[in-house]
């Protein structure tokens, strides 16, 4: 039983649409390594290293670790690659997406007073890859519940007359109306009644019971969701050196969300006595965002080979926005068993108001053994309660979703291993990295293994790097929140393929 609530929670997870819910929150508080090809082929692994860009970007402190400006720029491919499973029937599907995953540079100044325990500072600015979102999933079965059933959950409670047009109001006038006075739910029981999925039980305008006219039996379905768009964190850096075995750093960080996801069902049946055999319901969401975080942390030199480093991020507090629309169109069997076309396009963009988030903060531990110019190795732990996410704006919705948060999350471990062998320029590289699931019940979402390889090059002043990272991951989600909330299985696994030109100057 508890197992079917977290379901049906995550039919919130799917943007099925108006998905101001734990969806969002949930998306934006995870990351993924991008950044540049050295941090990548470590797995990420930096917390106690400094010397490169990305590694700023998760230890302030590793700025001051340079010894020279430098700058780097980052770009890779990202390869989805999802097995699924939807009632029964296995299907595969993949994307692939060039990005930016990285591009920044640091200042190094230098002390001029030969008495002062403090060395350099630097300054740094840097653009880091948090989430690309680019994806696309295909489920395609043969089940036993159809759509009609979401819409005809979405109309129960509602007075009949609220979904009938009155004298020289047109779809798009009423389907507004009802999104601004009634919500997403009454606009989606609008599209069920105006395409003849739901009919009331009695046609008065006090009715606010309904049937569905698509008979019971067996439905063919295929389900497309193709999500699009990046998460981004712009990082202005400060950082210092204290008698040459201290570093200390803080991070003012920028956020930046743009994700894009569109869903089409199809079904179809050959049931006995239907009134609609075919339907296709098609919903789209875009959401812009906006935030700011910071980090401070320290990395200090014990010994001429350990290294050990200290971050606190603290959370990132978002502000966000969305749009939705939705179509439908059925295909309706007539008594001479003659077909007709019903299409119901509203062309109606919804704009929601604009609510506030808080990404859970995160505190990470490292430590590094350094073995001269032959190499090192490098242990990163980070902790990270997501049951502190939370929704800001003070509603009585919001509220729920916070309960929701509470009951479904727990806090997570993640631990990164990182290694680099170096052979006069050449330098060889490889890591692991190991996520616990954000979530109590972990059949929902399962821990998240990932390993990697790298190879880098130095040429005078100029420095060459690639890298390969595969992280694997599997999950289960509901198609829609009510109704049709047969799971999908998903067994995920991502590859990204990093090219990084760095140059002192």
């Amino acid at each position: 039983m508890r197992k079917l609530v977290y379901l049906l929670i995550l039919g919130g997870l799917m943007p099925n649409l108006y998905a101001q819910g734990i969806s969002d929150v949930l998306r934006y508080s995870q990351e993924s390594v991008y950044g540049t090809a050295r941090f990548n082929a470590m797995s990420g692994a930096f917390g106690a290293l400094g010397g490169d860009l990305s590694g700023v970007a998760l230890n302030p402190a590793g700025s001051a670790v340079f010894l020279y400006n430098y700058a780097s720029a980052s770009g890779g491919l990202v390869d989805r690659q999802n097995d699924i499973l939807y009632s029964n029937t296995f299907n595969t599907s993949a994307d692939i997406d060039a990005a930016i995953t990285q591009a920044g540079a640091v200042w190094v100044f230098g002390n001029s007073s030969d008495e002062s325990d403090w060395g350099k500072f630097t300054i740094a600015v840097n653009y880091e890859l948090q989430n690309n979102f680019d994806n696309e999933v295909v489920s395609i079965g043969t089940n036993t519940i159809g759509i009609d059933q979401f819409f005809l959950n979405q109309a129960e409670g509602l007075p009949l007359e609220l979904l009938q047009l009155q004298g020289g109001e047109s779809i798009p006038d009423l389907y507004q109306f009802l999104g601004e006075t009634e919500g997403a739910a009454a606009q989606s029981a609008f599209l069920g009644f105006q395409s003849f999925i739901i009919d009331p039980v009695e046609n008065t305008p006090g009715n606010t019971a309904y049937f569905s006219n698509v008979a019971p039996g067996s439905f063919n379905q295929e389900h497309f969701r193709v999500d699009s768009g990046y998460q981004g964190k712009y990082t202005f850096n400060l950082a210092t050196e204290y008698k040459q075995s201290l570093y200390l750093g803080v991070n003012l960080n920028a956020h930046a969300i743009d994700y894009r996801s569109s869903t089409f069902l199809f079904e179809s049946n050959n049931n006995a006595n239907t009134a609609i055999d075919q339907i296709g319901f098609e919903e789209n969401l875009w959401v812009l965002g906006s935030g700011f975080s910071a980090q401070v942390g320290a990395i200090a030199k014990l010994g001429d080979i350990l290294r050990v480093g200290i971050t606190y991020d603290t959370p990132t507090w978002l502000t966000l926005s969305e749009e939705t629309s939705q179509s439908i169109e059925t295909r309706r069997i007539l008594n001479d068993n003659s077909t007709i076309i019903e299409v119901v396009d509203p062309r109606v963009v919804n704009i929601f108001a604009d609510y506030r988030m808080r990404t859970p903060g995160q505190v990470k531990a490292s430590a590094a053994l350094l073995f001269g110019q032959a190499g090192l190795v490098s242990f990163d732990y980070g902790y990270k309660d997501f049951t502190e996410m939370q929704f800001t704006t003070n509603d009585p919705f919001f509220n729920i979703q916070n309960a929701l948060i509470e009951n479904t999350f727990k806090a997570a471990s993640s631990y990164r291993l990182g290694g680099e062998y170096r052979v006069n320029q050449w330098s060889f590289r490889g890591g692991y990295r190991f996520e616990e699931s954000p979530f109590e019940d972990t059949s929902l979402m399962g821990d998240l293994t990932g390993y990697s390889l790298g190879l880098g090059y130095s040429l005078d002043n100029v420095k060459i790097d690639l890298s390969y990272a595969t992280a694997q991951q599997d999950r289960s989600e509901a198609l829609y929140g009510t109704g049709l909330t047969t799971p999908t299985n998903i067994d995920q696994q991502m590859d990204v393929y990093t090219l990084s030109l760095g140059f002192f100057f």
